[in-house]
């Protein structure tokens, strides 16, 4: 199971209880249970940690308003104080210890901490939270060998992950949305998990909750313009007006040159990827194109108008942009416009047939190869 289906069943976010429910009872006091005595988060996700955490603790709180809760870095934690706050209470009441980077924990800290797991108190609840890999890997088998529940907080490593965490966001909090939204989202914020949670609250706040491609666009403009893939989508569907309005914006507000180039690339790689593959079900070509259903699609409707020598040539100047780009040439934004014109110029010539300034094209429509460009476009 992954982190954020497992982190949406464990934890939700911090001051908030973690959902429970309940059949209809009018005679008898329903409560919240308390969480397991042993809890490991285990991972290097900070939000998805802190949330496990948080919730742990809400709902020993739940159970117990006047649960006693103690926090301390395993680092700085000693076994005498471990056996304070795990011994018998006098006046009895709920215990949490939360201990965090637990991996830091010392040997004798670990040894009198799996020596308690072996006979966990029902009424203390321990919670580590750990970032895994080798250190410190001793503590988290031996308290994963002592049955303590685990909930996974490992970064999100790709798009699909990224992707899923953002449709999860919008579901546990009551919205919707689809695959291209959460896309558009992650373009416009970046791959933070805590921006993009923010982002994802803010959204919710400000909407009716149904979140598409077109509200994100809209809400996040200016910067999801300068991630360099408003550029590439409105050349490849020969928009020239508005690539070089997204690229002069994108290079007036500090962008790097470089992701822009990245993304022009891409962007034709994309296509010509698509166009190759044929007609086929996005769904369908999913697992063979090694790529989302989404992106399938939208790479189809932005291959209408394409031709196979059409593509050839906008990969040689996205290539030449790259390498002018990449190779500091003196003006990176010109090499940049060059290429979003020779983009557009190859479409155009693929649709009508009429020769560009980089090479002619014969009246069957074949590609005749033309004299070399200088670097990052026409001069």
């Amino acid at each position: 199971m992954s982190a954020f289906t497992l982190y949406e069943e464990r934890a939700t976010a911090p001051g908030k209880p973690r959902r429970h429910c309940f059949a209809p009872c009018n005679d008898v006091a329903v409560t919240t249970p308390p969480p397991a005595p042993l809890l490991l988060v285990l991972g290097e996700e900070e939000l998805l940690a802190t949330r496990a955490v948080a919730a742990a603790v809400d709902a020993a709180r739940a159970a117990d308003p006047g649960a006693d809760v103690r926090e301390y870095e395993a680092a700085a934690l000693t076994p005498g104080e471990v056996a304070e706050m795990l011994s018998p209470s006098l006046f009895g009441g709920r215990r949490v210890l939360v201990v965090r980077s637990g991996q830091d924990a010392r040997k004798d800290l670990v040894t009198a901490l799996l020596a308690y797991a072996k006979n966990p108190d029902p009424e203390v609840n321990l919670i580590v939270a750990h970032l895994g890999g080798g250190k410190g890997k001793v503590f988290a088998d031996g308290l994963r060998a002592a049955g303590a529940e685990v909930v996974p907080a490992a970064r999100l490593k790709g798009d699909r992950d990224r992707i899923a965490f953002v449709r999860d966001e919008f579901r546990r909090s009551g919205g919707r949305c689809d695959e291209a939204a959460a896309s558009a989202l992650l373009a416009a914020v970046g791959n933070d998990l805590r921006e993009i949670a923010a982002a994802c609250s803010q959204l919710l706040a400000d909407t009716d909750g149904k979140i598409t491609e077109a509200v994100v666009a809209r809400y996040y403009r200016g910067r999801a313009e300068v991630s360099g893939f408003t550029v590439a989508d409105a050349a490849m569907i020969g928009d020239v007006p508005g690539a070089l309005e997204a690229l002069r914006w994108a290079l007036h507000t500090g962008v790097d040159p470089v992701p822009i180039a990245d993304a022009l690339a891409d962007g034709v790689r994309t296509v010509a990827r698509v166009a190759a593959a044929g007609r086929g079900n996005p769904y369908s070509l999913a697992n063979t194109l090694g790529m989302p259903a989404w992106k399938i699609q939208r790479a189809q409707e932005r291959s209408r108008g394409w031709t196979q020598e059409a593509l050839v040539d906008a990969m040689r100047a996205a290539a030449e942009c790259n390498a002018a780009v990449k190779g500091g040439a003196e003006d990176r934004g010109y090499a940049l416009e060059q290429a979003v014109l020779a983009v557009a110029a190859a479409r155009q010539a693929g649709m009508t047939g009429v020769p560009t300034r980089r090479g002619g094209v014969s009246g069957d429509g074949g590609r005749q190869v033309g004299a070399s460009r200088q670097s990052g476009g026409d001069r």
